[in-house]
């Protein structure tokens, strides 16, 4: 993979989010590979651009063999999905993250970068990348303060765990449209998840188009 450009100044926390039981995937699908990387070693590469320093949140016992030198940490408060783990990502960090699902192997730093700027220039609560997915929004593809952790904190606490609504329900949320990720890119590519075997060998053939 090529080299990610530095981070900008004040970068905040990248967290790569290494949760779900994989059982569409039958194992971990972050330890798959595309294009012969692995695809969290690629979130990891891409995140490298665009934060400070690194954390994986995950609640397997074998993640902290994952990506030496990267601290990994589990949900403080499990059973909600992707925010249990945005909420132990800022609850351990005590600043802004950046957070990526490890399933997401074409995500780039430049879009990472582009989420923080508009955070940070918004002083918003988080800021995710408008999707034509059926949520709309890529919530585990975006920025968050810890502004957020009361809010998060309520919302496991009444058992909501959508990530899309937690996030459309902050009073202060910023959004990069589709437009912003076009210009940084194919939306399709750029925000794709490998959930199945089926989209694994997509991603293969998306990696192929682009080599």
């Amino acid at each position: 993979m090529a080299r990610s450009a530095a981070p900008p100044a004040a970068a905040p926390i990248g967290v790569i989010l290494a949760g779900g039981a994989s059982s569409r995937f039958g194992s971990p699908k972050g330890l798959a590979r595309v294009a012969g990387t692995r695809i969290v070693d690629r979130v990891a590469g891409a995140l490298r651009g665009a934060a400070s320093e690194l954390l994986l949140v995950a609640n397997d016992p074998a993640a902290g063999g994952w990506l030496p030198g990267v601290p990994a940490i589990a949900d403080t408060r499990p059973g909600g999905g992707g925010l249990s783990g945005v909420h132990a990502a800022l609850a351990h960090a005590g600043r802004p993250v950046i957070v990526v699902a490890w399933d997401m192997p074409f995500v780039s730093s430049g879009l990472l970068r582009a989420l923080w700027a508009r955070c940070d220039t918004a002083g918003a609560w988080a800021c995710c990348p408008e999707s034509d997915s059926p949520m709309g929004i890529e919530p585990f593809c975006a920025c968050y303060a810890p502004a957020c952790l009361a809010p998060l904190e309520a919302a496991l606490a009444a058992g909501r765990a959508g990530g899309a609504a937690f996030a459309r329900s902050l009073p202060r949320v910023a959004w990069l449209s589709r437009a912003d990720v076009r210009a940084l890119g194919n939306p399709a590519r750029l925000l794709f998840s490998v959930n199945t075997p089926a989209d694994l060998a997509r991603a293969e053939a998306l990696a192929a188009e682009s080599a």
